[in-house]
């Protein structure tokens, strides 16, 4: 089945750019011209990313992330023709899961949006063979992109998905910062301290938010590493 992306962005030059990118890639896309128009059409359900314009009319790109991830965990690519590092935090904060900024290479956003879509949908099992990660309470399904707590779920971005399946791939190996960056962003992107700070807090919030408090510990000046998982 092809992945279907939806574009929201103002300017109707850029999407039809983008969208034709797309489907000579093999992938199937919608179109929304504004914020409002944006939130309704992902409010379908049927879209595996959304390409979001930062600068939007009326309800900017942020506002819109913010709205949706009440309720959707929707993969999101922010597109911009800023480049502040505040925005940048801000943007993955709220959910974000990478980012482009204006002029852009259509090739170069074709090959991140496939990339957060394999992180999304199709990650590497464990070596058992059974495709779940398992380490106290907290349990994952990286091919389903499913994430629960004592059975719960808990909505994860594909980042975050892309984070605690790397490091649960490597229970009690304690992983440097620069190889979990590599693993998750890419070798070739250059990602701040802070954005992978933003990932790593979110991520520690929700699962304490699911009762499990120690997921994830930092172990100073050397790296990250997978925790007991016990429960609240």
């Amino acid at each position: 089945m092809k992945s279907h992306i939806l574009i929201v962005d103002d300017d109707p030059h850029i999407r039809n750019v983008i969208s034709i990118a797309l489907r000579q890639a093999g992938m199937q896309t919608s179109e929304a011209g504004d914020g409002t128009e944006g939130l309704a059409k992902a409010g379908s359900g049927r879209f595996d990313l959304i390409v979001l314009d930062l600068g939007l009319p009326e309800m900017d790109g942020l506002q819109v992330c913010r709205t949706l991830r009440v309720s959707d965990q929707t993969p999101v690519l922010f597109l911009t023709a800023r480049d502040d590092e505040i925005d940048r935090v801000l943007g993955f904060e709220l959910g974000g899961d990478d980012y482009v900024t204006k002029p852009f290479s259509p090739r170069e956003l074709v090959a991140r949006i496939k990339a957060i879509l394999k992180r999304s949908g199709a990650g590497p099992v464990n070596t058992n063979g059974q495709g779940v990660l398992q380490t106290g309470s907290l349990a994952i399904d990286p091919a389903r992109h499913r994430c629960l707590v004592n059975g719960a779920p808990v909505a994860l971005t594909a980042r975050e998905m892309g984070i605690l399946n790397h490091l649960m791939m490597r229970p009690d190996q304690v992983v440097p910062r620069p190889s979990l960056t590599d693993a998750v962003y890419g070798v070739y992107v250059h990602v701040s301290d802070r954005t992978v700070d933003s990932h790593l807090r979110n991520l520690r919030a929700k699962l304490a938010d699911a009762g499990c408090v120690d997921a994830i510990e930092t172990i100073h000046g050397v790296g990250i590493r997978m925790g007991p998982c016990r429960s609240a």
